[in-house]
């Protein structure tokens, strides 16, 4: 969540984490949906800080902790995780490909050989599967996404 607006190129529909904040300390490219971009652009109208998820006044960044928590108060398992949620429906309702799954979750490719042969990042795949998700995740109970909990209802 320690996303910065420097990261971010609106223009571009391009957010860019640079290696330092990488596990597999190689920088990762990830292509903005619509959604994410029109998330983006609304924060950027209430800016504060350099974060583009600001945990508060303090000048952090929002943690990993108040995402999983905010799961919890609309009721999601405990074992939900957004990383792999978002796996297991690549996997599990799409056709996209397993390697641009696991390249946008910026995994690596665990077989030498194979990691030697492939030198790009399917960017241009993983934008089709970005926007596929954005789609599936704005989808209401009716659409067939399962039950989403609008977090306006859930205040107070």
């Amino acid at each position: 969540m320690g996303t910065i607006w420097d990261e971010v190129d609106i223009e571009a529909r391009l957010w860019t984490i640079p290696v330092e904040r990488m596990k597999a300390g190689k920088e990762h490219r990830v292509p903005l949906s619509g959604a994410a971009l029109a998330v983006l652009k609304q924060m950027h109208g209430i800016r504060h800080s350099d974060y583009v998820f600001p945990g508060g006044r303090d000048g952090r960044p929002l943690s990993d902790m108040a995402l999983l928590m905010l799961l919890r108060r609309i009721g999601a398992r405990r074992d939900h995780r957004p990383r792999s949620t978002f796996r297991d429906w690549a996997a599990e309702r799409t056709n996209f490909p397993r390697e641009v799954a696991e390249a946008a979750l910026a995994h690596t490719i665990p077989d030498a050989v194979e990691a030697a042969y492939r030198r790009g990042d399917l960017f241009e795949k993983r934008k089709k599967l970005m926007a596929a998700w954005a789609d599936y995740c704005g989808k209401t109970d009716t659409e067939g996404a399962g039950k989403i909990v609008s977090l306006a209802a859930r205040k107070g």
